[in-house]
């Protein structure tokens, strides 16, 4: 790629978050199709949402298999060190597992050679650089943990809960308390600024008593749901000025 061309594309990934999507699961995924369909635009916009501060509540709930943790615990806060490396990411999921290979294609995203193009001042520090726990010179960064875990002297600027139960572990009613305890008493409070903080919560809905079901129930929440099927007839925002038409 020409050096005048390569600049032009490197300023589109800077401004275009579904442009940088498409790149960051090239970079996790080689070999595999992307999909871009419309309901990653719908996802984009309510994030731009929150990175604007017109929102900073945002509950996403999309079926399995959209792309929703490559877009939001992968993509987005890769994309978001990448305008601002002094943000503070506490992410979270409901195995330490899943959490670390989140927090693990994260990381290999910020060390790529197209990225460090892209974003030239972010730079992963070298005091600090495990899988689940990555800092930026600029003293900014992503911590990862598992729901229930131990955020002691943590705090962050964004919080992202991604698929805080088990699907296998939907029905119990025990699990689905645990994390909505969890939420409430310990998490919560890690925000850094209480006021303008934010918190995406990106799950898969299986049971109407979950974590998303208890915050839409408090209110106070953004909430974009995209079932498999649409169940009611609305104009869904996909950035741009721009909305898909769904109907039953």
């Amino acid at each position: 790629m020409a050096r005048v061309e390569q600049a032009a594309f490197n300023a589109f990934l800077r401004a275009d978050f579904r442009t940088f999507l498409h790149k960051t699961f090239a970079t996790i995924a080689p070999g595999d199709e992307f999909h871009d369909n419309w309901h990653l635009g719908a996802i984009a916009h309510q994030l731009e949402r929150i990175q604007t501060g017109a929102s900073n509540r945002l509950i996403i709930n999309v079926p399995p298999r959209s792309l929703k943790s490559i877009a939001v615990s992968v993509a987005w806060v890769a994309w978001r060190l990448g305008h601002d490396p002094k943000l503070r990411f506490v992410c979270c999921s409901y195995s330490g597992e899943l959490s670390l290979k989140h927090a693990r294609d994260c990381r290999a995203v910020m060390q790529s050679d197209w990225y460090r193009r892209v974003f030239p001042r972010t730079v992963l520090s070298k005091e600090r650089n495990a899988e689940h726990d990555f800092q930026t010179t600029a003293r900014g960064g992503r911590f990862s943990t598992s729901v229930g875990g131990t955020l002691t002297g943590r705090g962050g600027d964004c919080i992202i809960i991604d698929d805080p139960t088990k699907p296998e572990d939907a029905a119990s009613e025990s699990a689905r308390k645990g994390a909505i305890e969890w939420f409430s008493s310990t998490l919560l409070s890690r925000l850094n600024d209480k006021a303008a903080g934010s918190i995406v919560l990106v799950m898969q809905r299986l049971h109407e008593e979950d974590l998303a079901g208890y915050l839409l129930e408090a209110g106070g929440w953004e909430h974009l749901c995209l079932p498999a099927m649409a169940e009611i007839d609305n104009e869904i925002p996909i950035g741009g000025g721009r909305t898909v038409r769904r109907g039953r």
